[in-house]
């Protein structure tokens, strides 16, 4: 069993990016909106705040509190998105519940939607086009498989879960690599014989799902899901302990895909599309 180190990974994708970054004319300057105080978001938008910092990515966090209105939210994206100086947007979900999420995401300019949720974005991934910008976890573990030389292509891919973030645009992107694609979600039935099948297993619905042993034995499991248990620790969808000897690969909680995702965001600010 081989543990798919995302925090080694994503370093050496950062100092490639810091190369990169060294080396331009124009500094990317990522501008991320925070609404609300959820703790967790703020613990997220300070990450990529530092992450940035570190790789000389100017990083500006625009704080609003939890009852601003839509329209001044609409109305500061549409500034950044006229000016000329903010290479790249990012509004941390979850907003506050008066707030219409959609509505948010599609007014940000697709050419600066660093987290590739705009429509044009998700559009252009799921008929086979080059989106200016990849959702950064998917990518992240796309990125996470390839420095381990993970064949994709003939592959069977088994994604848990069917999120806009995570679960539909892995299974696009996999698509695009010529992996033959299942994804499974709560309707879904003989859900354990098709994990059988899976040559490479992504799990991400934030609860413990894959407990037994359900994989075989040269099977990639990539775990997304992270929540804490009942004694506080930090856990993911895939009950490691069990299921590591009993796989090829595995990705651990915390360290796997995590840091990826970070990697992969960093990755994203540092284009810039005029």
């Amino acid at each position: 069993m081989v543990i798919l180190d995302g925090k080694k990974v994503s370093e050496k994708i950062l100092n490639t990016v810091k190369e990169k970054i060294s080396g331009m004319e124009v500094i990317p300057h990522l501008v991320v909106i925070l609404a609300g105080d959820n703790p967790a978001s703020e613990i997220y938008v300070n990450n990529k705040k530092k992450a940035a910092q570190k790789i000389g990515i100017k990083s500006t966090v625009i704080k609003y509190p939890s009852d601003i209105s839509e329209e001044t939210l609409l109305g500061k994206i549409r500034e950044l998105n006229d000016n000329n100086d903010v290479t790249g947007i990012l509004v941390q979900l979850p907003l506050p519940e008066h707030i219409n999420k959609n509505k948010i995401i599609n007014a940000i300019s697709p050419r600066k939607d660093v987290d590739g949720f705009h429509p044009e974005n998700v559009g252009k991934l799921v008929i086979g086009e080059e989106p200016y910008f990849y959702p950064a976890t998917p990518q992240g573990i796309i990125m996470l498989l390839d420095e381990y030389n993970i064949q994709l292509e003939g592959a069977d891919a088994v994604i848990i879960g069917r999120s806009n973030i995570v679960g539909k645009p892995m299974a696009q992107m996999l698509l695009k690599r010529n992996a033959t694609v299942t994804v499974l979600h709560s309707y879904s039935k003989n859900i354990q014989e098709k994990i059988k099948t899976a040559d490479i297993l992504i799990s991400a619905v934030g609860k413990k799902i894959v407990r037994c042993k359900m994989v075989n034995k040269n099977s990639v499991i990539v775990d997304v899901g992270i929540f804490r248990n009942s004694d506080g620790k930090l856990t993911g969808d895939v009950d490691f302990d069990f299921v590591s000897p009993s796989c090829g690969f595995i990705s651990p909680v915390p360290g796997g895909v995590g840091p990826m995702t970070i990697a992969s965001l960093m990755y994203n600010a540092s284009k810039i599309y005029k």
